[in-house]
């Protein structure tokens, strides 16, 4: 009887085993996950700390459930407007804008109005 080798598809070390065996050791199964996933790992993780941050921000500033500040208050403290997680459209057309629970509606003369969504809405 022959034994049949493989090499594993992350170092290339000769294994021997299962005939579906595709790693020689734990760690060359996570180091070759690690590099497969890592661009998008790092853009996700990236967007993520985003939200997270605006979501933060909200929060600090609304801290009765509705609160109207200025728009520039929200961007010196590193609000970035273009990261939400999703919108609430009204019957009459307007737009909120959720980070999480967390959400604004852009008013008038640069001003922001903050409210909390009570029920998730798809």
């Amino acid at each position: 009887m022959s034994t049949k080798y493989k090499k594993c598809i992350e170092c290339g070390a000769e294994m021997k085993g299962r005939s579906d065996k595709r790693y020689c050791s734990d760690s060359c199964r996570s180091s070759y996950h690690n590099r497969m996933n890592s661009d998008a790992t790092n853009f996700v993780r990236n967007v993520n700390n985003i939200l997270r941050k605006n979501r933060r921000i909200l929060e600090e500033n609304n801290p009765n459930g509705k609160a109207k500040v200025h728009r520039d208050k929200l961007l010196e403290q590193g609000f970035k407007f273009t990261y939400f997680t999703n919108e609430y459209v009204t019957k009459s057309g307007n737009v909120y804008r959720f980070c999480y629970e967390q959400g604004y509606i852009e008013l008038d003369d640069d001003m922001v109005a903050l409210v909390i969504r009570q029920g998730y809405v798809e």
